[in-house]
């Protein structure tokens, strides 16, 4: 072993040494800046102990980056294959596995890596050092591993422009991009940190990213939450009870009823870094976005990156997850029907459970509290039945819904998706009965207390109240987006609206929140059906509940009156005025309504508009003739307000959020069938017989079979809901 102090060629970095290029770069910056980060790592333990370890495959500037981050630190910077194989070899790089070949080279790279050892420095690792486990291991033992995420095709030009047309592991027969699609999988196994760089990107740009990068995995404590009823001298007093994103994730709802939002906002991407992402998988995707928006001191990249592989590897039915199908003219649709029960909803809750099981303490049980209005509860049943055993020992959902609120076959699956540990309770009421009754018990200290000391077991929220929901939403939006580039039907910088059929107003939060992101949509349209007070809301700044009842409609997820995350949006426009939002959610629960200012009204930005029965079911009828789609009764709606508010000079990306055999009642009226079979069985048989696009959902029909199992019901009364989680937790946790 040796030390890098001790190490012949150990030099530190001075301008003399940079490139011509960066040395200009250098002395055009003002010195305060280096100033800066030498006096912030300086005070920090990562120069004491820890080493910045650059990764990445050959070509992406590892050793150029790693000499500019060296100059700023003011800290020894090594190169493995100049500084440590070249030396210890006594031969070059090139002649060594010339000599050796492919397989005995790694081996020899990585016997090299074991012998070595240094603190306090800056290290450019080669592009086959990450397929050595060993060594891999011993350099992340004292080091941070930044993962310079370079494009394959930006790769494959710079190696070209260098004229290198074989890298280490790359066999005859096998293409230079196979091998570097080949080890990506090793880059992503060990990572700490993951830098996007596009395809001009300079190197002092990309040594800057990798500094920012570096201290915000050093500071988790930046990355707090607050409740949107917070008032901002309320903030200063509670330093000392910062809340993270394991917290949110655990507690759902905060505990002045208001919900989480991050205090310093959502992370931005430059367009170059969405660009890297344009060739990219869903979940390569999904995975950079969220590792933005979830610190690693919460989540380490490696373990959501597992997540993420488990959500959406092989639970949909679609290579692509949420594929964008051209419908007609500038209209496109954002399929997020393919995953286990046939619903957006998949995307968030196939995700959510296996992050709260990572983010959770070990030493209570817990039990997820869900209402919906139909399809949050299947998702949230199958998702939460998916956990490890010995999770589902510890974690129980229970889900109440509308008993005569949802359709058959959402009533069938939420009864047939019952496992173990995931139960449905019908309530002889609407949604919004059972979603405020959730709220006031999470805000019962009393009550939530009494379940702690007498059960051991806490409550947490899985409805589009838990923050953890929404962040999966962003990225099938941005995905959507980035797919049209893909596609060529737009560069990227060129405009899209999106139009989705909204009831609680999480999807088009989401929509918003990857437009604040950095994705370039201009119009966010909030599509209605008669249950419209969202539509007046946005036209007029009243949110008024008095008199109003809710309509029972073809389209039930959109079946609500009081929309939970419009708390969010107002939190938002308001310049996170908790104060003010207090006050308007006050005066709405005392007194069923509100009013904006004119300045939040215009704020709002959004366009909205609402669609009737009969139009929804015309539109049914109408696309199906012409295109051979059959569109659910969700997806009808955003349909119907497009074609009314589009202005037709950009792409307009509709969001369809179910699959329409959910729907069959509605949707075989819609095609004007005489007789319609009562059993959703026959009803789906029925439906494929017309050889429609996209399919049958035949997923669902396993889930429907067991649909005529017994459930829970329960009257509209708080202690009754009451009643029913404490038996259901005695049968099993005690």
């Amino acid at each position: 072993m040796f030390h890098v102090v001790q190490y012949r060629h150990l030099r530190l970095i001075t301008q003399n040494s940079l490139s011509s290029m960066s040395l200009k770069f250098m002395l055009s910056r003002p010195v305060a800046f280096a100033q800066i980060w030498k006096s912030w790592f300086s005070s920090h333990s990562l120069i004491g102990n820890k080493n910045i370890i650059l990764m990445g495959p050959p070509g992406a500037g590892k050793t150029t980056v790693g000499r500019i981050v060296g100059q700023k630190l003011d800290c020894p910077v090594i190169d493995i294959d100049d500084d440590v194989l070249e030396t210890t070899w006594n031969m070059s790089v090139s002649e060594k596995l010339q000599d050796v070949g492919n397989e005995q080279f790694l081996e020899e790279e990585g016997k090299a890596l074991l012998k070595f050892s240094a603190s306090g420095s800056v290290i450019s690792l080669t592009g086959s050092n990450p397929m050595h486990s060993a060594g891999m291991q011993h350099m992340k033992e004292n080091g941070i591993v930044v993962y310079l995420d370079v494009p394959t095709t930006v790769i494959m030009s710079r190696l070209k422009s260098m004229k290198v047309d074989r890298i280490v592991g790359q066999s005859p027969g096998i293409s230079l991009k196979d091998i570097l699609q080949f080890r990506k999988q090793f880059y992503k196994r060990w990572y700490d940190i993951r830098v996007l760089c596009g395809g001009d990107i300079a190197a002092e740009v990309v040594a800057e990213k990798v500094l920012n990068a570096v201290k915000r995995y050093q500071n988790s404590e930046l990355e707090t939450f607050i409740s949107t009823r917070t008032s901002r001298s309320g903030r200063s007093m509670e330093k000392d009870s910062s809340k993270y994103f394991s917290d949110v994730v655990t507690e759902g709802l905060a505990p002045d009823g208001g919900l989480f939002v991050p205090e310093r906002g959502l992370p931005k991407f430059t367009a170059g870094e969405w660009q890297s992402l344009i060739e990219a998988t869903y979940i390569e995707r999904a995975q950079v976005i969220l590792e933005r928006c979830i610190h690693p001191a919460d989540i380490p990249a490696s373990k959501l990156a597992e997540i993420i592989g488990t959500a959406y590897g092989e639970n949909f039915t679609c290579s692509k997850i949420a594929p964008v199908r051209h419908l007609a003219g500038n209209q496109f649709l954002l399929e997020l029907f393919h995953g286990p029960t046939a619903s957006f909803k998949d995307f968030a809750l196939q995700m959510v459970p296996h992050i709260f099981a990572y983010c959770i303490p070990r030493s209570c049980n817990y039990l997820v509290l869900v209402a919906t209005s139909g399809d949050t509860g299947s998702a949230v049943l199958d998702g939460f039945s998916r956990l490890h055993d010995t999770d589902k020992q510890r974690i129980a959902v229970i889900n109440f819904f509308p008993e005569d609120g949802v359709s058959p076959i959402q009533k069938s699956q939420m009864i047939g998706c019952q496992k173990e540990n995931a139960w449905s309770v019908g309530v002889k009421s609407d949604f919004d009965f059972c979603q405020t009754a959730i709220k006031q018990i999470f805000t019962n200290s009393d009550y939530t207390g009494f379940l702690t000391v007498e059960y051991g077991t806490a409550l947490a929220a899985a409805n589009s109240i838990n923050w953890a929901r929404l962040l999966p939403q962003i990225v099938y939006h941005a995905s959507a987006y980035l797919d049209l580039v893909h596609q060529d039907i737009i560069p990227f910088g060129s405009p899209v609206d999106v139009c989705i059929p909204t009831g609680n107003f999480g999807n088009i939060l989401a929509a918003l929140y990857a437009k604040m992101m950095g994705i370039p949509i201009r119009k966010c349209i909030c599509a209605s059906n008669e249950n419209n007070v969202l539509t007046d809301f946005i036209r007029t700044g009243v949110y008024d509940l008095r008199g109003r009842k809710l309509i029972p409609t073809f389209s039930p997820a959109v079946d609500i009156l009081k929309s939970s995350n419009l708390e969010r949006y107002l939190h938002l426009i308001a310049n996170e005025d908790g104060q003010l939002v207090t006050q308007l959610y006050n005066q709405l629960e005392n007194q069923g309504h509100f009013q904006l200012r004119k300045d939040l009204l215009e704020k709002l930005q959004q366009v909205s508009g609402w669609c009737s029965e009969k139009d929804c079911l015309a539109a049914i009828h109408s696309v199906y003739s012409t295109t051979g789609y059959i569109l659910d009764t969700h997806t009808a709606v955003a349909k119907v307000v497009a074609d009314r508010l589009q202005d037709r000079t950009c792409p307009i990306i509709i969001s369809s959020t179910a699959h329409y055999s959910k729907f069959a009642p509605a949707i075989l009226r819609a095609l004007r069938i005489a007789e319609i079979n009562q059993n959703p069985l026959s009803q789906l048989h029925l439906l494929s017989s017309y050889s429609p696009l996209p399919p049958v959902h035949w997923s669902l029909l396993e889930t429907l079979k067991k649909g005529n199992e017994d459930h829970q019901v329960c009257a509209a009364d708080m202690s009754m809901l009451m009643s029913h989680i404490e038996t259901l937790i005695q049968n099993h946790f005690m």
